[in-house]
């Protein structure tokens, strides 16, 4: 009679699962994440999909609202093709950073896998979405379903009334430009409500109707002889452009002198996706960390309150350990850090050093050491932080020592690689700082800026590279993306690559 009491409080028993299981499942799940471990969600939506609606989704950026492109359709083939032959699995789930939090679930997910996604995504991922300060200031849940509803009208649009082949000749060179198409060190505009959406389509129809094409024979300002009087032209005419402009995007949606108004809605469009997902590539560790933290503790809680049964813990724990396991860098599965294993590492770590510190750990995190809140501790670093700064705060030799971490220097100009950091008080924090380093977004990417452009004079678009440590563009790629520029911008587009530091110019590259 106590086996049999005991089992009736299962959420469920076997693989196969209903939606009255999902529901029972959700609600144990949901009173464990705000009441014990005081989450703040969003309210969720749980949409159920087949596989390939799975692969569908996150060929498509994973919004459940998308505009049509052929990049789209090539990547799911591609997708397909490696899930078909048994090459590469499908997520599991998708979440969308939205008001309501949309979790999809795969249909051919057993019950504790439900259970173990729902708790990761519906919860985890819905919390840090909610209380980061990154997505707080730089997205609007409430409002990108609505706006990608609109984009996805627009475009279709556009296609019926201008053609597929001009449609797609615009994104594909606003994809193309895609990564300098956000605002990394200002706050990018609120996205507007339905009412100034209609209002700014209203001045599309307007403008496509009463735009003249005169302006464009303007002739050409003359030269200016006097050097002096020429430098204060160019400063004047930068000041008047807002120069130098990190989004490259915005500012040919703002000022390229052949775009229609509908091109320049569809740049729009693209940049402000590019914008939405911004904040997701700061945050990968912390926010798959999160998650995963979120979703460990809750199935462990639910099993011991007697809810889930020993031989689904025993799945719930194989599909987990798969997920945080980080391969050696001599394994062939070696591709980098696995954000997962990081992320959710550091977090019970965090744990860790509140509740049971060591000496190393006091010394190291003296206002954290053994305060005996983990909850609020990492609720704080949830919050406040992104991948690079939660690094640089919160890594501890523990962590180092566990995952093995040294810092190699590789000089261009030396013929071999020296260890320049190991396991010392001096080599702990040199690793922190590298590592942290390696997650700055804009360490990682190239930094291109508009830096002059002489809209009655030669038109010309010059842009300008600050190389870090010698990282140069490489050559194919540079010349074919400033093609695309070109083709958007409509006159010749001009890079140069100068040294951050020295000033040194390492190339010259002009479309004309």
């Amino acid at each position: 009679m106590a086996k049999l009491a005991a089992s009736s409080k299962l959420l469920f028993d076997g693989s196969d699962w209903n939606f009255a299981t999902l529901s029972s499942a959700y609600e144990a799940i949901k009173e464990i994440a705000l009441d014990e471990m005081g989450l703040d969600v969003y309210p969720n939506q749980l949409e159920i999909i087949s596989s390939e609606q799975m692969l569908d989704a996150y060929s498509s950026v994973g919004m459940p609202l998308m505009y049509q492109h052929w990049s789209f359709g090539k990547r799911f083939i591609y997708e397909d093709n490696l899930y078909r032959k048994g090459h590469r699995g499908l997520a599991y789930e998708i979440v969308i950073n939205s008001n309501p939090c949309i979790t999809y679930l795969m249909e051919e997910n057993t019950m504790a896998m439900q259970t173990l996604v729902t708790a990761h995504a519906a919860f985890g991922h819905n919390h840090f979405f909610k209380n980061n300060y990154l997505f707080r200031q730089w997205t609007d849940a409430g409002a990108i379903l609505g706006y990608m509803d609109f984009a996805k009208k627009y475009i279709s649009k556009c296609e019926e009334r201008h053609g597929v082949e001009a449609v797609e000749a615009i994104l594909d060179s606003a994809h193309a430009l895609m990564d300098h198409g956000v605002f990394r060190y200002r706050r990018p505009p609120r996205l507007s409500s339905e009412k100034v959406r209609e209002r700014a389509r209203e001045r599309l129809e307007y403008e496509e109707q009463t735009y003249s094409d005169l302006w464009r024979t303007l002739p050409t300002s003359g030269g200016i002889k006097d050097p002096a009087e020429a430098e204060r032209n160019a400063s004047e005419r930068k000041k008047g452009l807002n120069l130098p402009e990190e989004n490259l995007l915005y500012f040919i949606e703002k000022h390229s002198l052949i775009l229609a108004p509908w091109q320049r809605e569809i740049l729009r469009i693209v940049r402000i996706i590019a914008q939405y997902f911004y904040p997701q590539r700061q945050t990968k560790v912390m926010n798959e960390g999160c998650a995963t933290y979120v979703h460990y503790t809750i199935i462990n809680r639910l099993f011991d309150k007697g809810m889930i049964s020993e031989g689904n813990m025993l799945e719930l724990l194989r599909s987990h350990s798969n997920v945080v396991f980080q391969p050696g860098f001599d394994d062939p599965r070696y591709s980098g850090i696995n954000p997962y294993a990081l992320g959710f590492a550091m977090m019970q770590d965090i744990e860790r050093i509140c509740t049971q510190p060591t000496d190393e750990d006091r010394e190291w995190f003296p206002s954290i050491a053994g305060n005996g809140d983990p909850k609020g501790t990492l609720l704080d670093a949830w919050a406040n932080h992104r991948d690079e700064s939660f690094i640089l705060q919160y890594l501890s030799p523990a962590m180092m020592r566990k995952f093995r971490l040294f810092r190699l220097s590789d000089a261009a100009a030396d013929k071999f690689c020296e260890v320049s950091s190991i396991h010392n008080e001096r080599g702990y924090s040199e690793i922190r700082s590298a590592l942290a380093r390696s997650y700055d977004v804009g360490a990682r990417q190239p930094d291109i800026q508009v830096v002059d452009v002489d809209l009655l004079g030669d038109r010309q678009l010059r842009l300008k590279q600050s190389i870090k440590d010698g990282m140069l563009l490489e050559e194919v790629s540079r010349n074919e993306t400033l093609t695309h520029a070109r083709h958007l911008w409509g006159y010749e587009v001009s890079l140069s690559g100068i040294d951050s530091t020295t000033g040194k110019v390492f190339y010259e590259h002009s479309t004309g």
